[in-house]
């Protein structure tokens, strides 16, 4: 414990740090907490350092209290182990990769899934030994592509990752309530304000998965929460309630021509110019739409594919949301060389009738949840300055 302020190893900064972009690096370089070491890597001076020692021994003891026992894994991994579960492949260029001067592959590990589970696996022969929870304090490793947070979305960061071994699922339940109790209780001592919110579960997989989430205007995450009930899930989980559709007599399949409309909103504008009206017989709206979406689908493995998403014309495609159910691949956009590969697809007058591996253009195609059985639309029609109005789902198309 440092006593004299004179003998402190402490200087503080006038003005914010070039490289700081968030309030919380700036305050934390200006007052000497931390310094910057290397983009996304920081040297923890006295003060910083005092106050991750203490939150440590919080997390610590918290754990503890729920039986769960502490090791120390080694930063410095085989590949052997992770390429077993092929993420030495899947986490791409985000994992840290070496060679000794043998020529034998390591990384530096992202996380240690696999070093618990051959751990225990080499320590327990029977399913008398479980259940056993073992949790670590470690250094993890990732290759963020643009470290900008300070010590948010570092590549070199501190993580406690904690697993159960149970003999049954209801052994499982009870290890996950006690430690989202446990977490519960860290969160509440360390007297950060903080929201449990449903979420995907990532490269880990999983049945279930929940985050703690400490709102601030500079996050990086945005979670959603029902004002009404208890519901709160990040935007990459949120569960939409479906709506079944009435049943109506929707007249057969036609196609209209439609020049001179780029935007959803100039295609509204003009089919309510015509005689033709929604199923529903009201006005036509952006919602009426159905808008087609392409991308390209980046494999960890060097290959790549399209992918359509189909879409109600009032709504974006969440690519967030789409990359995070498509992880560890990356999305990135379709552009006009990959256009003129896929000659089935008219740019701006997609309809999904030619999306689908069985389908012409032999592309993969998923639909928002909005779009159920019954539903009728207006899509494209797979030819320039044309859509088709009562379009509907199950009966003149279907996503695979």
């Amino acid at each position: 414990m440092i006593h004299r302020l004179s003998h402190l190893f402490l200087r503080t900064l006038r003005d914010d740090p070039a490289d700081a972009e968030v309030p919380s690096h700036k305050l934390l370089v200006r007052a000497g907490y931390i310094r910057r070491a290397a983009p996304g890597g920081y040297t923890w001076l006295p003060l910083g350092w005092e106050i991750h020692r203490k939150v440590e021994n919080i997390v610590r003891e918290e754990m503890n209290a729920i039986g769960a026992q502490e090791v120390h894994f080694p930063a410095l991994l085989p590949r052997e182990p992770y390429e077993a579960t092929n993420r030495w492949t899947e986490y791409g260029p985000t994992l840290f990769r070496l060679q000794d001067r043998r020529g034998v592959d390591y990384l530096l590990g992202p996380t240690h899934e696999e070093m618990f589970t051959l751990l225990v696996k080499d320590l327990y022969s029977s399913y008398k030994d479980l259940p056993v929870s073992l949790y670590q304090i470690q250094t993890k490793y990732r290759d963020e592509a643009r470290p900008r947070a300070g010590l948010l979305r570092g590549r070199e960061f501190t993580m406690k990752d904690s697993y159960s071994f149970d003999n049954d699922e209801a052994g499982l339940a009870a290890s996950y309530q006690a430690h989202r109790d446990a977490y519960i209780r860290i969160f509440d001592r360390l007297k950060i304000p903080y929201v449990v919110v449903s979420a995907m579960s990532g490269a880990m997989g999983g049945s279930q998965s929940e985050e703690f989430l400490a709102e601030c205007e500079v996050g990086e995450d945005t979670f959603v929460r029902c004002t009404s009930c208890n519901y709160a899930a990040n935007t990459e989980a949120v569960q939409v309630r479906v709506t079944a559709i009435a049943n109506v007599d929707v007249p057969a399949a036609l196609v209209v021509d439609t020049p001179q409309t780029p935007t959803i909103d100039s295609l509204v504008a003009l089919l309510n110019t015509t005689p033709h009206k929604s199923p529903t017989g009201a006005a036509f709206a952006a919602g009426d739409t159905l808008k087609n979406v392409i991308v390209m689908v980046k494999h960890p493995d060097g290959t790549s594919e399209p992918l359509a998403v189909g879409v109600p014309g009032d709504r974006e495609v969440d690519m967030k949301r789409l990359e995070a159910q498509l992880s560890p691949s990356e999305v990135e956009p379709f552009d006009d060389a990959a256009f003129a590969k896929f000659p089935a697809l008219v740019k701006g007058y997609i309809g999904p009738d030619v999306l689908g591996t069985t389908r012409a253009s032999g592309i993969r195609y998923l639909l928002d949840t909005r779009v159920v059985e019954g539903s009728a639309w207006v899509t494209g029609a797979n030819a320039k300055g044309q859509h088709v109005i009562n379009f509907v789902y199950g009966r003149d198309f279907a996503s695979t």
